[in-house]
């Protein structure tokens, strides 16, 4: 799991996930939609695919990479306990506060 986190911790990576939820993506779109040089996109990329977070597919000259959600719902899953712990700690606020404004 860190090394998913290490990969999606890279502001440009996450930004290109959320252009690649929308759909389809070739290398020129993605440029165009993160602001950033051709060579910065295929790095990020590379290291999205290494991940497992992207997949990509040839159309003619073209390559078109698309989300693989997969690491993600794993990810998810990881998250899970602390997401739980959290919403436990605002209820036990939320109970406290209430408490208050019965006194």
């Amino acid at each position: 799991m860190p090394d998913l986190l290490e990969v999606l911790a890279e502001p440009h990576r996450r930004r290109i996930l959320d252009v690649l939820r929308l759909g389809e993506a070739s290398v020129g779109a993605l440029v165009e939609e993160v602001g950033v040089s051709q060579p910065l996109v295929s790095k990020h990329l590379r290291v999205l695919r290494e991940a497992g977070l992207v997949a990509v597919r040839v159309d003619g000259q073209r390559r078109l990479y698309r989300l693989r959600p997969e690491p993600l719902v794993e990810l998810d899953a990881w998250l899970e306990p602390y997401r739980q712990l959290w919403n436990n700690s605002l209820d036990r606020l939320e109970a406290h506060l209430t408490e208050g404004e019965n006194e």
